[in-house]
């Protein structure tokens, strides 16, 4: 379906402000280390670009000086060319320990001409197997496009270039567990996993197309960063009079609602809570939830 034959308004505004983690004109060497991949990790253009390869031996990645308890954080990437099967780009917000909390962005490579699989999750106490799974509307390798994750105290979405793809609400009133108390840190890594990426690992890598290069700018973060054991925002609650918090509140308008529908209607190729087959004792109880 073309991107004309739905109405592309504007998101509610981005928000700028002081809560910001990162500044609006993000630096790379300032907001994040690059963790592993021997120099296969580059910080260039003064850090307005990072770069990530992979080659057979070995892939690369990064994660952020930050820790944060709620935000929106956006990032602009440019995925993988050409043949990318096998190939994963992982882009997620998590926590650590054994009961840990986890947001995905995975970008699954494929063949030349064969659309990228966009897989999201969401991990709360450990628990995942929350996959959604949607092709885009565009060619992500052609261009930078924004991904972006809002996380607040009563839901998570996802939007791609400012339109929404997935919602996670609290639903702790029912039981579900629900990433709130712990605090995140952004990570990122472009790797090999045609074991199962690509049809399910029937297509192999392509090591004559290496190395593989994923590209990241305009990193933005209106978020509460945790340091020292405490937020930075009072209580976990930005100031209700400051306009530069809107994102602790936000929900989708009816537009953004339209916008979801859309997108799940059109591009969502997998949907953990349609898979009854997977869950014979039941889909898990969000799925039940209007």
């Amino acid at each position: 379906m073309s991107s004309s034959s739905f109405n592309f308004t504007l998101l509610v505004p981005l928000i700028v402000g002081c809560l910001m983690a990162a500044s609006a004109t993000s630096n790379f060497y300032q907001d994040f280390d690059i963790t592993w991949g021997d120099g296969r990790g580059k910080v260039v253009n003064n850090g307005e670009l990072l770069t990530l390869s992979l080659d057979k031996a070995s892939g690369s990645g990064f994660q952020s000086k930050n820790e944060y308890i709620f935000g929106k954080i956006d990032m602009q990437l440019k995925l993988v060319p050409g043949n990318s099967a096998g190939t994963v780009t992982a882009y997620y917000l998590s926590s650590k320990g054994s009961t840990w909390d986890e947001i995905d962005f995975e970008f699954l490579g494929n063949l030349s001409g064969d659309p990228y699989i966009l897989h999201t999750n969401v991990f709360s106490q450990g628990k995942g197997n929350r996959e959604q799974q949607f092709y885009l509307w565009f060619d992500p390798t052609a261009d930078f496009h924004t991904y972006s994750i809002l996380w607040n105290p009563q839901r998570i979405i996802f939007s791609v270039d400012g339109t929404p793809i997935r919602e996670f609400k609290n639903m702790e009133s029912i039981g579900i567990p629900f990433p709130k108390n712990q605090p995140m840190r952004i990570y990122s890594s472009l790797w090999n996993a045609d074991d199962w990426a690509t049809r399910g690992g029937l297509v192999k890598t392509d090591w004559t197309q290496a190395p593989f290069t994923a590209s990241y700018r305009n990193f933005n973060a209106n978020a509460c960063v945790w340091s020292n054991g405490a937020s930075s925002c009072k209580s976990n609650s930005p100031s209700s009079a400051s306009t530069n918090s809107a994102w602790f509140s936000q929900q989708l308008d009816s537009t953004s609602q339209q916008r979801l529908q859309w997108v799940q209607k059109n591009y969502m190729i997998y949907n953990y809570c349609s898979d009854a087959k997977r869950f014979p004792q039941g889909l898990p109880p969000e799925c039940n939830m209007s």
